[in-house]
């Protein structure tokens, strides 16, 4: 037992004297000091007393003690200090270093800095798009519910929300209907509790002000299985959602509490109108809470679940809670300690079917949809599909940026290294170690990265501010934020150091290996800096090969964008104003919204400066679609097939006003009534795919033909006969083809069932008119927003918004790898001229002529340029087959990208070159001779 409180004193001991050492530095320099000089008194005295005389004793004393400065170290050592002296030694040293050489530090630390904070801001984007967590307690906890079942034949037919394709032929979705949520929460025994909750858009009315909100509707143990309380109030509880339509309060979001309320406490209490429907605000979300759908924006309005049929009504009686039929909410839940993910899945699952069995008429085709159990710590999670491919060519583009940077200051740092082969000789002659050499080194190029990390850190900062005002839309609010916090501070540092031990390990190591013979001699110099110079030479042809993978990557990209913007979308865009109107189902039920529109449209056909006006259900190129069956009379009906075509609901002067051409049969007219005979036009791929050569004005067709339960037909007086076939138009985006459309006339609908866009002509600026527009709305109802108000042409903007920022980045990138590699090229060609002066002079001494000796160098620098474009193109057209999908309009080999890259890396190259060859050419024999 002793000896362990022995051993573990001395293991203790040697922590708490070195922390002594090192915080009261000063007070052990005196008191080292103090002991050397008493030692040194005590020795003398004894001298004197043998007999010395006083100088003599003194001077004895000093033999016989030795160095002061040796002993310091000695004590220092033993302490644990001598490092940290050598590296305050190399920091000073280095230091003085780069301030000499201040053109060498600038150049160094801008590309440093440009390709550090490149990365900084990738990787804060991605962090917050891919990685970023819902801002809950213990996210990582939490599990999304979701369900599988076969293409065209799962159980479920009606969803309110997400609908994905998967391999094999299979279909998912995050959405449930809500007494399937009820009985798997009655139910439930191996989470703590199941949530629920469903994201969407409302008429809002806030302090006076009518606008469209972002609404989340909140089952009552929403936010204690989040583990949120409120910044302000109170928060939705179970007695809130207790009943349907008896607690008419709301929560709303920390940037609606500032933007509406100035984050004034009176807005506790204040009522507000949410469909028509009055609501009292008891509660504020706390700062960057975005809810459970995702991280990236939070909605404005958290309601309780039970206010649905009132706030939101669907379905025949308005009411969701009851209807087993349509599948429309999220559901959330932990996973109970000791009870594994598998466990819980399989008990879910089984509970799940179980329910739809029970809540649903299933037929013996169909199969029960599977339940998974997905990651919820970042929501529903829609952005992965959107944004990881993006992503990684970024982060890979950026990868490569940071490698080029690195290589570059190899580069500078191995000619500065050369340069300094007598320094290290002369230090390594006097006894230095070849270890502290190559630790001189790495400081130097550690402090030079950190200098460059300091300014990445900053352009990171103003990168993650710029980029989301790349992707703001100018109808739309955006609230996505990067937030540039400690994981992208910690990102940064590792980075730094990264950066600072690659580019710093080559010249570490040519120094260490340094020869104090060989190098001492001056004669010497010349071949050994030839043939050292390979190393500088194979940097800049690895430099030239990321270069050129980076610009053709760029090149692809733009090519890209602009086979995109060259798309003939099949209409007139100029001119041509978008808007939505939502009406609340509650004020507006069917027939009531109809007529409310039709007399919209001719409110906004009188405003001055209006031409046209048409309804439209569909807004082109906005992401946005209507599908149903298209059924022609006369053809057999086969349950197995697909049916679905794309369509859209217009008014009269749709066509006219669009500027589609009718290629035969009439547009729609005022002839076409709620009681008149039902009419359809369609578009000519249509046309062809359905009726091939047959003419198919007059024919008729069925819509909807069945339900998707599979019940009944259409009566005969439900046909739709064809009167038009119109030229074909672009529809969802720009990326695919015209697809078959068929078109139906606004005037013979029986309802709207939602918002209802409209596509309005001007004679002037459509700006100018929209002030206008909103009073016409004004007057019909004050509680109902103008909202998505932007040009046509605004919504082609927004359609290739994610392709103008990937081209702005990339290209970005692939003219900073220029930069970079045209420095590169310069510098090393630089050097070899400089290192072959006594050459390049015997040269023209001899006879040559100043062009061949320009031409000598131009060649030399053309070849590292060849050779890295060749790896280049090969690593070029690897990629590019990766990204393939990302691609528009063109091929992965695409020669246009390919040359035009390589031709420019050429030029660039030699360009680059051009300075050094023309300083070698004008070389004086006589002066070059001089110092050999």
């Amino acid at each position: 037992m002793k000896r362990l409180r022995i051993l573990l004193a001395r293991l203790f001991s040697a922590p708490r004297s070195w922390w002594r050492a090192t915080t009261q530095r000063q007070r052990l320099e005196a008191e080292m000091e103090a002991e050397l000089a008493s030692h040194l008194e005590n020795l003398t005295a004894d001298l004197v007393r043998a007999g010395f005389s006083p100088k003599e004793a003194r001077r004895r004393a000093h033999i016989a003690l030795g160095s002061a400065v040796v002993h310091k170290d000695a004590m220092r050592s033993s302490l644990g200090l001598r490092l940290f002296d050598d590296i305050a030694s190399d920091l000073r040293y280095s230091a003085r270093r780069l301030r000499r050489s201040i053109g060498f530090t600038a150049v160094a630390t801008v590309s440093l800095a440009l390709a550090i904070g490149a990365n900084t801001t990738i990787f804060s984007l991605a962090k917050q798009l891919l990685y970023e967590r819902l801002a809950v307690s213990h996210a990582e906890e939490l599990r999304l519910l979701s369900w599988t079942g076969t293409r065209n034949h799962v159980a479920v037919h009606h969803i309110w929300g997400d609908y994905s394709p998967f391999p094999g032929g299979r279909v998912g979705s995050t959405s449930f209907s809500y007494p399937a949520y009820l009985q798997l929460r009655a139910h439930n025994a191996v989470m703590q509790d199941l949530f629920a909750f469903k994201e969407t858009g409302m008429n809002a009315t806030i302090a006076g002000n009518a606008q469209q909100a972002q609404v989340e509707l909140v089952s009552g143990n929403y936010y204690g299985e989040l583990g949120v309380g409120p910044a302000l109030g109170r928060v939705i509880n179970a007695s809130d959602d207790a009943e349907p339509g008896r607690s008419p309060v709301a929560v709303i979001s920390y940037g609606l509490w500032e933007r509406a309320f100035g984050r004034s406490q009176t807005a506790i209490g204040q009522v507000i109108k949410l469909n028509e429907v009055s609501l009292t605000i008891v509660g504020v979300n706390p700062k960057g809470f975005t809810g459970a759908k995702n991280t990236l924006q939070s909605p404005d309005l958290f309601v309780p679940m039970s206010m649905q049929p009132l706030v939101s009504p669907h379905g025949e009686d308005g009411s969701l809670l009851t209807d087993p039929i349509e599948w429309w909410v999220n559901v959330m839940g932990r996973v109970k300690p000791g009870t594994s993910d598998a466990t819980a899945l399989a008990t879910l699952d089984g509970q799940l079917g179980a329910v739809v069995k029970a809540t649903m008429p299933v037929r013996p085709i169909e199969d029960l949809p599977k339940l998974d159990l997905r990651d919820g710590s970042r929501g529903l999670f829609y952005q992965q599909r959107t944004f990881a491919k993006p992503m990684a060519v970024l982060l890979t583009m950026v990868g490569f940026v940071l490698l080029l940077a690195c290589a570059n200051i190899a580069n500078l740092m191995l000619a500065r290294s050369t340069q300094r082969q007598r320094e290290m000789s002369v230090r390594l002659a006097l006894g230095a170690g070849r270890i502290r050499i190559a630790r001189q080194m790495l400081v130097e190029s550690l402090m030079l990265a950190a200098l460059g990390g300091l300014g990445g850190m900053a352009l990171g900062y103003l990168g993650s501010e710029l980029i989301p005002k790349l992707v703001d839309n100018a109808w739309e609010r955006n609230q996505f934020q990067i937030h540039f916090d400690w994981k992208v501070f910690s990102f940064t540092a590792g980075v730094t150091i990264l950066t600072g031990i690659l580019f710093g390990l080559a010249p570490a190591f040519a120094a260490a290996r340094t020869k104090v013979s060989s190098d001492l001699k001056e004669t010497s110099k010349s071949m050994s800096r030839r043939r050292k110079g390979w190393g500088g030479r194979s940097l800049v042809g690895f430099q030239i090969a990321l270069s050129t993978l980076l610009v053709i990557g760029a090149g692809l990209f733009l090519r890209t964008l602009a086979s995109l913007n060259a798309v003939d979308v099949g209409f007139r865009t100029d001119h041509l104003l978008l808007a939505e109107v939502s009406l609340p189902h509650k004020e507006y039920p069917d027939g009531k919204d109809i007529a409310f529109h039709k007399r919209l449209v001719e409110g906004f056909a009188g405003t001055p400066g209006v031409e046209a006006v048409s309804p439209t259900w569909v807004a082109y190129i906005a992401d946005d679609m209507s599908r149903t069956d298209f059924v022609p009379d006369g053809e057999a009906y086969d349950k197995t097939k697909d049916y679905g075509e794309d369509y859209n609901v217009v008014g009269d002067s749709f066509f006219s006003m669009m500027q589609i051409p009718i290629l035969a049969g009439r547009p729609f007219g005022p002839q076409d009534t709620p009681t008149s005979a039902k009419v359809g036009i369609i578009n000519a791929r249509l046309a062809k795919e359905r009726f091939g050569s047959q003419n198919p004005i007059g024919k008729r067709f069925a819509m909807d033909y069945h339900d998707s339960d599979g019940k009944g037909v259409k009566a005969a007086n439900e046909w739709i006969q064809i009167v038009g076939v119109c030229a074909d138009t672009r529809y969802a985006n720009l990326r695919d083809e015209p697809p078959p459309q068929f078109f139906l006339a606004f005037s013979q609908q029986p309802s709207v069932g939602g918002s209802l866009n409209y596509a309005i002509r001007t004679r002037m600026n459509p700006d100018t008119v929209v002030p206008s527009l909103r009073r016409v709305l004004q007057q019909q109802d004050p509680d109902v927003p103008l909202i998505n108000v932007r040009t046509q042409e605004q919504q082609i903007d927004a359609a290739t918004k994610q392709e103008l920022v990937f081209v702005t980045l990339t290209s970005g990138f692939g003219m900073l790898a220029l930069a970079l590699a045209s420095v590169g090229i310069y510098g090393v060609m630089a050097y070899s001229v400089a290192n072959r002066t006594n050459e390049i002079g015997i040269r023209l001494a001899l006879g040559a002529q100043p062009r061949q000796v320009l031409a000598m160098v131009l060649r030399e620098a053309t070849w590292i340029s060849l050779a890295g474009v060749v790896v280049g193109l090969g690593a070029a057209l690897i990629l590019a087959r990766l990204v393939k999908s990302m691609l528009y309009g063109l091929e992965p080999a695409d020669p246009v990208s390919l040359i035009a890259g390589a031709v420019l890396l050429i030029a660039v190259g030699l360009a680059a070159s051009w300075l050094p060859a023309r300083r070698a050419a004008s070389v004086e024999p006589v002066e070059a001779l001089r110092h050999e």
